[in-house]
């Protein structure tokens, strides 16, 4: 069966890193885009980051533009999320998936295969 699996979250100070991997099993998913979306208490699931299938083509939101960093290795059939300078804001559960529908990159509901997330809590 299908299977993702989402590791490297943590406990970080404002303005550490952390770098999340999300691996995948069963299935082979190098001509899907994958995404991140993260989810506050309280908040809505939000779109964080995708990267395409061959990995050369990446998206993020604005609010994670310039500090995060979202690639993938096809011969692991693992994506990566590589968080730097990480603030308050940012403390979330993170997880991955992987798109299956087509329409827009950051709408949750165009993904399957969602993993069972990874904390990641930012301290000030």
């Amino acid at each position: 069966q299908a299977q993702l699996v989402e590791s490297g979250g943590g406990l970080v100070q404002a303005g550490g890193s952390l770098r999340l991997s999300c691996a995948a099993s069963g299935r082979t998913f190098s001509n899907n885009y994958m995404g991140w979306f993260r989810q506050a208490p309280g908040k809505e699931r939000e779109f964080v980051a995708t990267v395409s299938g061959n990995g050369y083509s990446t998206n993020y939101a604005d609010s994670v533009k310039g500090r995060f960093t979202c690639s993938r290795d096809n011969a692991k059939n693992t994506v990566y999320l590589q968080m730097n300078n990480l603030k308050p804001e940012d403390t979330a559960v993170y997880y991955c998936a992987v798109k299956t529908k087509s329409g827009s990159y950051s709408t949750a509901t165009l993904y399957d295969y969602w993993g069972q997330g990874t904390q990641v809590t930012v301290s000030s």
